[in-house]
């Protein structure tokens, strides 16, 4: 039995359809690169300029959208922003990342780890290792070296958006000189070569070595960004040579940063 003061379950559906419907026009305000006209609006939320305009009319009343009187052009209000604000400040980049672990471990059955950026360098910060994985000598608060790592390498080239090394040259310089102490040949040995190896890195999308740090081991590192378009946190990926793929066009690959690039978006990365 309903009671007149009780919504009927049409009406309680209802109400929660209105809400959906409206956010379509939020969304669309959220990812436009300018104010727009209401006409444009409405088309490119799916509906006719009348009825965007009545939800367009309570929306200016909460402050979720306001409209230039010189132009008419519509877009989001301060409200939205004291929103997204509030949203951002509870953001746990590392616990989101921790939470879709298990998923993409499904996917890709190897090793995989958090590193954030430490006061010595990328440090890992959490390990979840696969049972079919080779075993491999990390611990939790290892720090990554910036040239060998697939961590290292996500990190040089992605810390900094512009490329500079300030931050990074004397940690780089003392890791050169130990590399060149021990005769490897597999890492950078100037700065130039540092610098053609970020480019080549942000152009790969991840960090990516194979047999580089440890012998028989190859690993990825998607880097993950947040709000401010700044590095969060890596995400690692690593496994035995004989059975990881590592190659870039891989099933590996291609799920480790659809993985991060969703994370990025979810954490408010617009980039």
């Amino acid at each position: 039995m309903v009671t007149p003061s009780s919504p009927t379950p049409d009406k309680e559906r209802a109400g929660i359809q209105s809400v959906e419907v409206g956010f379509a026009l939020l969304d669309v305000l959220s990812s436009a690169a300018a104010p727009l006209m209401l006409r444009d609006l409405a088309g490119a939320a799916g509906m006719s300029a009348a009825k965007a305009h009545r939800y367009l009319v309570s929306f200016q009343r909460l402050g979720l959208v306001v409209q230039d009187t010189s132009n008419t052009r519509y877009e989001l209000g301060p409200a939205t922003l004291r929103l997204g604000l509030s949203t951002l400040s509870r953001l746990d980049a590392v616990k989101m990342a921790r939470e879709r672990l298990p998923a993409l471990m499904d996917a890709v059955g190897h090793t995989l780890a958090l590193a954030v950026w430490g006061n010595r360098g990328p440090t890992l910060v959490h390990w979840q290792e696969s049972p079919l994985s080779v075993s491999v000598n990390l611990r939790l608060g290892d720090v990554m070296p910036l040239l060998s790592s697939a961590t290292g390498r996500c990190f040089t080239a992605f810390l900094n958006p512009e490329g500079q090394l300030d931050k990074l040259t004397p940690l780089l310089k003392d890791e050169m000189a130990l590399a060149h102490k021990l005769g490897r040949a597999d890492v950078p040995a100037t700065l130039a070569a540092v610098k053609a190896l970020q480019t080549e890195t942000r152009q790969q999308g991840l960090g990516r070595v194979v047999n580089v740090l440890l012998p028989g081991v190859s690993g990825l590192c998607a880097p993950v960004f947040d709000a401010d378009q700044h590095l969060a946190l890596g995400v690692v990926a690593l496994g035995s040579s004989a059975s990881f793929d590592a190659d870039l066009k891989g099933p590996v690959v291609q799920a480790l940063l659809q993985m991060t690039r969703q994370l990025s978006q979810d954490l408010g990365c617009r980039a």
